[in-house]
């Protein structure tokens, strides 16, 4: 949806930069990234076959922008729910509860995010992947921590995160929003998953 002004509040009209991001995310997730067009994009967007390559120069590069700030967004969660507490076990369930549910929200967008990384470009995956190491180590030093600490009893802290993570990601391809769950129903679950597998203990 348009952003909202900051002074006035009023909604301002999405820039063609935007309508092209937002449509390219739905073809992608319909067709595919190889069997959708650049017409189809334009064409979502409502603008001239011709309108992406004024803002994008191929239609790899629009999927390196909606893959590119889809895992940055991914990495400040994690980030973010680091820095919430000095406690692993809190760290753990606000990473868990935010990454779940941010993958149950966007969920279109999250199956093109993490399911077309071979479509793009050998630079531009090189440069998704560092992005993807980061969010792994946020994930690792958690669990790392809470065993350091002694609350956490998994013999093995890189192959849990790496767990937990995968979990946290298949939501997007399951999950519908007319479903039976809601996307706080399956974090809050995930989140007892969680601290099973890393060994929680009370």
């Amino acid at each position: 949806m348009p952003d909202a002004h900051p002074k006035t509040g009023e909604s301002r009209p999405e820039s063609a930069r935007d309508r092209l991001i937002a449509a390219g995310v739905e073809a992608f997730a319909a067709k595919g990234f190889h069997g959708t067009t650049t017409r189809d994009i334009s064409s979502a967007a409502g603008m001239s076959p011709a309108a992406l390559y004024v803002h994008y120069k191929s239609k790899e590069e629009l999927l390196y922008q909606i893959s590119r700030t889809g895992h940055e967004a991914t990495l400040q969660l994690l980030r973010e729910s680091r820095a919430s507490s000095d406690d692993p076990a809190e760290q753990l369930l606000a990473a868990v509860r935010e990454f779940v549910a941010h993958h149950a929200r966007g969920h279109t967008r999250a199956r093109i995010v993490n399911y077309e990384l071979s479509a793009l470009s050998a630079e531009h995956y090189e440069e998704i992947r560092a992005i993807r190491r980061a969010i792994n180590q946020e994930m690792r030093q958690i669990v790392e921590s809470g065993v350091a600490r002694g609350m956490f009893h998994t013999p093995n802290a890189r192959m849990t995160a790496l767990a937990l993570l995968s979990l946290g990601v298949d939501v997007a391809r399951w999950y519908r929003d007319e479903g039976e769950w809601s996307h706080q129903d399956i974090a809050d679950h995930y989140c007892e998953l969680a601290l099973r597998m890393v060994g929680a203990r009370a």
